[in-house]
């Protein structure tokens, strides 16, 4: 496998991690870290103090033997000094050997067992250029040997050499280390212990958001994530309960439209039944009697003796036939004005207007501004912006009991503006779109024709002070 593979693979797999276990697993690197940089750091700072420490009374006991040897070379008494060296050496744990020099460097007395090692006679020899006492480190491999070296008299005329090994030394650094192990060991115990407390009391809000974000996905839309503190995970909590509360009036929203849909469509099912059935009755009622009417009237005249009866016959049968193109052409005027697609919206509506004023006894006051001469609408929004008006009126004739209508189509350059007021009872608008009235649908229907060629409609009512529509339909773009 190719190195970088290998290294996404496996930072992959340290991502998969859960936080809990890298919280605390930082958590104990750290106090790992930190103990081991104070143990190597202790354990160098102490070992230097004791090797200070240990050079120093090792100088204060060549003095000291200095001092005590001088009286027994003068005397020569050899033995003495023997067993004096022995006691010095003896006496001190850390004492590795001690022996004595002349000026002529011949061995006065040591205290190895088997002889003095040549070697040491080389070291440590700078007493000899006027120095009070000198020391050397001799490292010979198992343990290293601090050569003390200090003259009997300031002539230098005798000198004595103490070797202080480190084993005791390296004993009590070592007791240090174990000692700082331990409490490494336990602070890290403690550390990990922390962490897992600290995890616990950070992850839980976390799980608690992924559980809830799981509801979600289920559709349950009731979980909310509970709020631990104020921090800025209990802020995600409140932002995210915030969110599944916009969320779920969302889709309650889209199901009421959905279902206002349905109804819709099931009216519009409903009342194109009731047209078919109104236009199938009509034509059998009026035109279907009318064209029978027609054709027994041509008979006659095939039966007419005279001309005079004939031109009357004819006479009767124009005047029918008329009656029955006035019977066709309302039935098409009630399926779609011609007007619309000959003259335009504008026209279209105020003929309809008109009639629905003769028709209803109610005075219709309409106005078209903004428009130039002969201009129509875009083709796609002319028949949503009629069924809307249509609509209005027709709900103000059911529901308002007005006596007077207005009707306002303003073109603003970059949007129509359609407004359709009346001064009838009014009525609640808020109650009726919460309700499943008939006349929510005949709303709703008319918002869907807005929203369908991209406008937005606005009703404004209160009981008792009229309704009024606003139509406002942006044309940008629109040729």
């Amino acid at each position: 496998m190719e190195p970088s593979k290998l290294w996404s693979l496996v930072w992959s797999k340290i991502l998969a991690v859960k936080i809990r276990v890298k919280i605390m697993g930082i958590a104990l690197g750290l106090v790992l870290l930190l103990g081991l940089s104070v143990i190597l750091l202790v354990r160098s700072s102490f070992r230097a103090t004791l090797i200070d420490q240990s050079v120093e009374r090792g100088t204060a006991i060549a003095h000291e033997l200095a001092a005590r040897s001088a009286n027994l070379i003068d005397a020569g008494d050899i033995p003495a000094l023997r067993r004096l060296v022995d006691e010095t050496a003896t006496n001190s744990d850390d004492v590795d050997y001690v022996f004595v020099l002349d000026r002529s460097r011949d061995i006065l007395v040591h205290t190895f067992e088997g002889g003095l090692p040549i070697d040491l006679l080389t070291v440590n020899t700078d007493w000899q250029h006027g120095l009070r006492s000198s020391v050397e480190v001799l490292d010979i491999g198992e343990e290293v040997i601090f050569d003390i070296t200090l003259p009997i008299w300031d002539e230098g005329t005798a000198v004595v050499h103490i070797g202080l090994s480190d084993r005791e030394l390296d004993g009590t650094v070592a007791a240090i280390t174990n000692y700082l192990l331990v409490v490494t060991g336990v602070a890290s115990l403690l550390g990990v212990l922390a962490a897992y407390v600290l995890t616990a009391v950070l992850t839980r809000p976390i799980l608690d958001l992924v559980e809830a974000t799981e509801a979600i996905g289920r559709e349950d839309f009731q979980r909310r994530a509970p709020v631990w503190a104020n921090d800025e995970i209990g802020q995600l909590s409140i932002a995210f309960n915030a969110m599944i509360e916009s969320i779920s009036r969302s889709r309650e929203k889209l199901q009421h439209e959905e279902w206002m849909r349905s109804q819709l469509l099931e009216k519009v099912i409903t009342v194109q039944e009731e047209e078919r059935k109104r236009i199938a009755r009509e034509l059998h009622d009026q035109t279907s009697q009318s064209l029978t009417s027609l054709m027994v009237g041509l008979k006659t005249v095939e039966m007419a003796e005279t001309l005079k009866e004939v031109q009357e016959r004819i006479a009767e049968l124009r005047l029918l036939t008329g009656e029955t193109l006035d019977e066709v052409h309302t039935l098409a005027l009630g399926l779609r004005p011609s007007s619309l697609d000959d003259l335009g919206l504008l026209v279209a509506i105020e003929r309809y207007a008109g009639d629905f004023s003769r028709q209803f006894g109610i005075n219709v006051d309409y106005q078209s501004t903004g428009f130039e001469e002969g201009q129509r609408l875009p083709s796609r929004f002319e028949m949503p912006l009629y069924r809307i008006v249509q609509e209005a009126l027709n709900n103000a004739v059911k529901h308002a009991e007005p006596a007077n209508v207005s009707i306002l189509v303003e073109s603003r350059g970059t949007a129509i503006l359609v407004i359709v007021e009346d001064d009838g009872k009014g009525f609640d608008v808020a109650e009726v779109m919460d309700s499943r009235m008939e006349m929510k649908l005949g709303l709703f229907g008319m918002q869907e024709r807005a929203s369908l060629i991209g406008g937005a409609l606005t009703i404004e009512s209160n009981p008792g002070t009229g309704t009024t529509v606003f139509v406002e339909v942006p044309t940008s773009g629109e040729g």
